[in-house]
C-alpha cells in the first residue's frame, strides 16, 4: 500500500496512489507534516494529534475508474500542549496547502483526544502535590510504588473544569516490577489534573478503604498451576494456499471483493463491499466501521461516578492496535498488512502486523439426505476473516469481520484482558468481589457500527420486521398462526429503534428499484443481538454525551460529514453532539442514501471467573441476505475430497 515518490527542486512530493481509498503512505505523512510547518502552524508546544486520509466524497470514489487523477488529503488535528488549543486541518497533499483550519472552542465543541505524551507526566504531577502525598501517608503508602491511571474526565457541569483539559486519576499500588497493579486498587481517593497547568488542581479523598493485598499475575502463587499437557496440537493447513487474492489494499475472495482502510481512531474499516452473482458486481455496503464504543460504570461513589470512557473519541484506540507476529491470534495460511500512522510529532511510525487475513472452516454450509430420491450431500462453510487487536489499558479488543459462502457479513467484538477494579464495598453495593477485598465494578461496553449501506445501489428503504401471532379468529380458528409484520421507516425520527427479541425483530434494508426473480425487492436484514443499550438513567451526563447507545438503530441519511456518532471531539463535550445534531432536520430516509448506526454490545457483571485474567467475551451482529439473491448462492462451493474429512 505504498506510493512512489515524485522528485521536485527542493523537495520531495509523494505520487498520488492508483486509488482514492489508499490509505495514507509514510512519505505522504511527511509531506502533511511539511506543509503544515510551512503554514507556520507549529511550535515547541504543538503535537500531532490525529492525521488520517480524508477519504473523498462517496460520489467522487463510485465514479473513478483506473487512471483518474487522485486528489490525496489529511484530515489532521493539533494541540498545543502550552495553552491547550486544538486546531481542527485539512491538508491537500496534492496541492501542498492547507484547505480548512478551525480552532476548537472547547467549552462548547469539546477537547481533542487524549495525548499519550500527556499521560506520561502525570505520576510525576503527583509526587509534586502535598494533598496527594497526604493521602497516601494517611494510608501508609510509599509514593513511589504508587501506579497512576489517569482517565477521561467527561463533563458534569463543574464551572471550574469548563475550557479546562481536565484528566481524573485512580491509583493502584505495585510492590515489585513483576507485580499486577490491577490487583492493588488505592480506592476512595482521586486526583484531578489540569493537562495544560501541569499540575494536579483538586484531590477528593472519600474514604480510607484497605487496598487489596492478593498478587493478581495469572501465574502468581499460592494459585499458579503448571501447564496440561493433555491437549493434542491442532494444525491448520492449507497445503494449496489460501483462496483469496491480494492487490494493494484490495482483497478478492469467493464472490466478495473490498477495499480495507485503518484509521487511528476507527481501527480497520471495510470499503466497497460488493458480491459477484452471475459475473455482475453487486454492492452491498459502501463502508463499514466501528465508529464509537463506550464503556459507562455503575459505581455512584463521589470517587468513581464519573468513569465513562469513549475509548476512540477521547483515546484513539486504533493507535494502540498489537503486533500479530509473536502471538497466536490467526491460524492458518496468514496474511498480515502493516499499517503507517503518524506519532504525536507527525511523523510515519509503522505498526507491523496491525490486519490478520485467513481464512476457516465454519462447520457445515448446507446438508441433506432425502428419503425420496437418495440425494445425500453435504458441503462445508468456510470464512474470510480480516481482524486487529489492541490493549488500551486494562482491557484488550478484537474486531473480526467475517464474509461466508452464503453473502452473510459477521462483525464480532471480543473483550478479554483484565477488569478494571475497586476495593469490595460489600454485596449491595455496584460491584463483584474477585479476590478478597477486590471488586470488580459493573459496567458495560457498547459499541457503534456504522454502517453506510449501498444494497444493489444507494437507493435504500428500511423495514422494521417483528414476527407477531394472529389472533384467533375466522382467519386463524386454530390459533397456530403467525406472520411477519413489516413497517416501513420514513423519516429520521423514526429510524430510532430498540431491538426486541421477543418478537424476532430484525431491520430490513431493501432497494425499490431492483428485484429478484420474485419481484421482491432485494435486500439484506440487520440481525442485532438485543442485548441492553445504554442503562444509565436518561438524564445523566453520560445519556447526553453517549445519545447513540440509547437506541439499537439509527437511520440517517447519506452526509460525508457525518462520521462519527458522538461528535467529533468527544472529550469533555457536554453531550447532544453526533447523531441527536445528525437527525435534527428529520430528513427522508424512504428511498435515499443510507447509513445505519447499529448498537451492540455487553452489560458486564463480572465474575470470580473473570480474574485475574478475563476469558473472551463476545459481542456483535450479522448482516444476511434476505431476496437479495434469487436463491441458495452457496450452492456451487465443491463437495471436500475423503482425504479431508476421514479419519486417518
Amino acid at each position: 500500500m505504498s506510493t512512489a515518490t515524485i522528485e521536485t527542486p527542493g523537495r520531495t512530493v509523494p505520487a498520488a496512489p492508483d486509488h482514492p481509498l489508499t490509505p495514507l503512505s509514510a512519505d505522504e505523512i511527511r509531506a502533511v507534516k511539511r506543509i503544515v510547518e510551512d503554514e507556520g502552524l507549529l511550535g515547541d508546544g504543538v503535537r500531532f494529534v490525529y492525521v488520517a486520509l480524508d477519504e473523498p466524497h462517496k460520489a467522487t470514489v463510485l465514479a473513478f475508474t483506473p487512471g483518474d487523477p487522485v486528489e490525496r488529503c489529511a484530515r489532521l488535528l493539533l494541540l498545543d500542549r502550552t495553552t491547550g488549543m486544538g486546531t481542527d486541518l485539512v491538508v491537500s497533499i496534492t496541492a501542498g496547502a492547507v484547505t480548512r483550519a478551525t480552532v476548537i472552542d472547547a467549552a462548547a465543541d469539546g477537547q481533542v483526544p487524549i495525548l499519550d505524551e500527556e499521560f506520561e507526566d502525570i505520576e510525576s504531577f503527583l509526587l509534586d502535590s502535598a494533598e496527594w502525598l497526604a493521602a497516601m501517608a494517611k494510608r501508609k503508602i510509599e509514593p513511589g510504588k504508587v501506579r497512576a491511571v489517569p482517565l477521561s474526565a467527561g463533563s458534569f457541569g463543574h464551572e471550574d473544569e469548563v475550557g479546562r483539559r481536565i484528566v481524573r486519576v485512580l491509583a493502584f499500588h505495585q510492590e515489585d516490577g513483576a507485580d499486577l497493579p490491577w490487583a492493588h486498587p488505592i480506592d476512595g481517593v482521586v486526583a484531578y489534573v489540569d493537562l495544560t497547568a501541569r499540575r494536579v488542581v483538586k484531590v477528593v479523598d472519600e474514604i480510607d478503604l484497605a487496598v487489596p493485598a492478593e498478587r493478581g499475575e495469572w501465574n502468581a502463587a499460592p494459585h499458579a498451576s503448571p501447564a496440561r499437557t493433555d491437549l493434542k496440537p491442532i494444525e491448520i493447513t492449507q497445503p494449496d494456499g489460501a483462496s483469496f487474492a491480494v492487490d494493494g489494499n484490495k482483497i478478492t475472495w469467493a464472490d466478495w471483493s473490498f477495499r480495507f482502510g485503518f484509521d487511528i481512531r476507527e481501527g480497520l474499516t471495510l470499503h466497497q463491499l460488493s458480491f459477484a452473482d452471475g459475473g455482475v458486481e453487486r454492492p452491498v455496503v459502501y463502508r463499514a466501521s466501528i465508529s464509537e464504543m463506550v464503556v459507562p460504570y455503575a459505581d455512584p461513589s463521589p470517587v468513581r461516578y464519573w468513569q465513562n470512557y469513549f475509548d476512540q473519541g477521547e483515546y484513539l484506540f486504533g493507535r494502540y492496535t498489537n503486533s500479530l507476529e509473536l502471538g497466536c491470534d490467526c491460524l492458518g495460511e496468514i496474511k498480515y498488512f502493516d499499517v503507517t500512522i503518524a506519532d504525536e510529532n507527525g511523523d510515519p511510525k509503522l505498526m507491523k502486523n496491525a490486519i490478520c487475513l485467513h481464512e476457516e472452516d465454519y462447520g457445515v454450509l448446507w446438508k441433506h439426505t432425502d428419503m425420496f430420491n437418495g440425494m445425500t450431500e453435504t458441503r462445508r462453510s468456510r470464512r474470510l476473516v480480516i481482524s486487529f487487536f489492541l490493549t488500551i489499558g486494562n482491557y484488550d479488543y478484537g474486531f473480526y469481520w467475517y464474509l461466508y459462502l452464503d453473502g452473510t457479513v459477521e462483525l464480532e467484538a471480543k473483550a478479554t484482558g483484565i477488569v478494571f477494579t475497586s476495593a469490595y464495598r460489600g454485596a449491595e453495593g455496584f460491584s463483584t468481589e474477585m479476590a478478597p477485598g477486590l471488586g470488580a465494578p459493573f459496567h458495560q461496553h457498547l459499541f457503534s457500527a456504522r454502517l453506510d449501506m449501498a444494497v444493489d445501489g444507494n437507493v435504500n428503504v428500511v423495514e422494521e420486521v417483528d414476527a407477531v401471532p394472529v389472533p384467533m379468529g375466522p382467519e386463524n380458528p386454530w390459533g397456530n398462526a403467525f406472520r411477519c409484520r413489516k413497517t416501513k421507516l420514513a423519516t429520521e425520527s423514526e429510524g430510532l429503534r430498540l431491538a426486541d427479541n421477543s418478537k424476532a425483530r430484525v431491520w430490513h434494508i431493501t432497494n425499490p428499484t431492483k428485484q429478484n426473480r420474485l419481484g421482491q425487492n432485494v435486500g439484506y436484514a440487520l440481525h442485532p443481538e438485543g442485548q441492553p443499550v445504554l442503562l444509565a438513567d436518561p438524564s445523566s451526563s453520560i445519556a447526553a454525551r453517549a445519545a447513540f447507545a440509547t437506541k439499537h438503530l439509527w437511520v440517517t441519511q447519506y452526509d460525508e460529514s457525518q462520521r462519527y456518532p458522538a461528535g467529533d471531539f468527544v472529550n469533555q463535550h457536554p453531550g447532544e453532539a453526533g447523531l441527536p445534531s445528525f437527525i435534527v432536520g428529520d430528513r427522508s430516509i424512504d428511498g435515499e442514501d443510507l447509513v445505519l448506526w447499529h448498537t451492540f454490545g455487553l452489560t458486564h457483571f463480572p465474575r470470580p471467573e473473570d480474574w485475574p485474567v478475563m476469558p473472551v467475551d463476545y459481542a456483535g451482529f450479522k448482516l444476511k441476505p434476505v431476496g437479495f439473491f434469487d436463491r441458495n448462492p452457496a450452492l456451487d462451493v465443491p463437495s471436500s475430497t475423503a482425504t479431508h474429512c476421514c479419519e486417518g
